[in-house]
């Protein structure tokens, strides 16, 4: 069944963990691996309004942090690169409200040294000895690169020079480094300092790779302190909307 995506009415939850606040102000932060970036510049901002707060953030694939988080992982706030992990935690009842579409991402193709003029076919210039991708078991920006690929029946050209990566940064890695010769990563990553000067990129268009709705959802026992409510709060208001479109993500529209 489809779930309507929608902010909530974050100020109840946050008057509630005021209440019950104790002096810590601690939030743990499970987040996919593709806002390393982007969260790290937002944390450094809340932290300048919100001094006394310890944001911890943890970046890790959304599926292997889902199981995490199944097994008991003390989170309070996840921060998925899809619908479907928040969802999956919400139907086993670890959740304490439904999940927010806090963002839209893009895929990119990221090469350090190829031209990438050709777009997607570029994965069959004979240049290109390794392919990074990331499983897409587990990082939704990997299952929309496989299913880019096989929309334009490329998959099962290239699928013997396929690299795997656990998440989207080890991804990136790959490519960086030069173990793959293109990689699929998050437009976040390819518009990051260390990768932006380093290399080049394609963005793979909306109608071969559409963006992929990210949502996050606050997991129970977050009310002990309640910051993890407001961090979520602050991260979707207009205060952040600069930094999502430095990083190359789209908006969901503000109700």
């Amino acid at each position: 069944m489809k779930r309507k995506l929608v902010f909530l009415p974050l100020l109840i939850f946050i008057l509630m963990g005021i209440l019950s606040c104790n002096k810590e102000r601690k939030a743990t932060v499970a987040a996919a691996a593709n806002l390393r970036y982007v969260l790290e510049e937002i944390k450094t901002q809340y932290l300048k309004d919100y001094p006394g707060a310890n944001i911890q953030i943890t970046y890790g694939s959304s599926g292997i942090l889902t199981q995490q988080i199944i097994n008991g992982a003390p989170f309070d706030l996840f921060m998925s690169a899809d619908t479907k992990f928040p969802n999956k935690l919400e139907d086993r009842g670890l959740t304490s409200a439904s999940a927010v579409n806090y963002c839209y991402g893009k895929v990119a193709l990221w090469s350090s040294s190829l031209n990438l003029s050709q777009g997607l076919s570029s994965v069959l210039l004979p240049e290109v000895k390794k392919i990074a991708i990331a499983n897409p078991n587990n990082a939704p920006y990997g299952l929309n690169s496989v299913n880019a690929l096989k929309k334009q029946n490329l998959y099962d050209k290239v699928k013997n020079r396929i690299v795997w990566g656990e998440n989207i940064n080890q991804t990136a890695q790959f490519a960086f480094s030069g173990n793959a010769e293109i990689g699929f990563i998050a437009l976040s990553l390819a518009l990051a300092p260390e990768m932006k000067n380093k290399g080049n990129y394609y963005v793979l268009p909306e109608d071969i790779c559409p963006p992929i709705a990210q949502a996050a959802v606050l997991i129970n026992g977050w009310e002990k302190n309640g910051e993890a409510a407001r961090f979520l709060d602050y991260l979707i208001s207009s205060k952040c909307d600069s930094i999502w479109d430095k990083y190359g993500y789209g908006l969901p529209e503000k109700e």
